[in-house]
């Protein structure tokens, strides 16, 4: 099986862990953490272009496993990590994995921010080498080998 099936295929199985796990952890801590992750892949690369913004925006408000939220909710607090990106990455890159570290002692919600973030960064169909660098940062920021993410 190639890479990018086996990734399309771990996508579609951790999406459904996602879904049981993220209805137990209705919080605002791990909802903040969610969308500094999704906030992170979206500018991964330095940049936010508003299409990727929208487009991710859009993949928030569509994702199963984050519809125990309300989606406008979760809409403003991505915008508010966006918007820290944009006028300052470094420090907003910084406040986004503050947020995800948050979760450090709590190892389930940590763990399904990862895979928020694995989820959102294979998306579109290509996890790039930016994305796949975040989401091993958000990692190392709650203790978590990247290594059981195959990261």
């Amino acid at each position: 099986m190639a890479f990018w099936d086996q990734l399309k295929a771990k996508a579609f199985e951790m999406n459904g862990q996602l879904k049981t796990k993220t209805a137990q952890f209705q919080n605002k801590e791990f909802a903040n953490a969610s969308m500094a992750m999704c906030a992170l892949i979206a500018a991964a690369d330095g940049t936010i272009d508003p299409s990727e913004r929208q487009k991710t925006s859009a993949l928030i408000t569509s994702n199963e496993a984050l519809s125990v939220f309300p989606s406008d909710e979760l809409s403003q607090k991505f915008d508010w990590y966006c918007s820290k990106l944009q006028s300052d990455f470094e420090f907003g890159k910084i406040e986004a994995t503050a947020t995800i570290a948050k979760l450090k002692s709590k190892e389930d919600q940590a763990r399904a921010v990862i895979q928020i973030g694995i989820v959102i960064g294979g998306a579109d169909g290509n996890f790039d080498q930016h994305e796949r660098n975040v989401v091993r940062d958000a990692c190392f920021a709650v203790g978590i080998a990247p290594e059981e993410f195959e990261l």
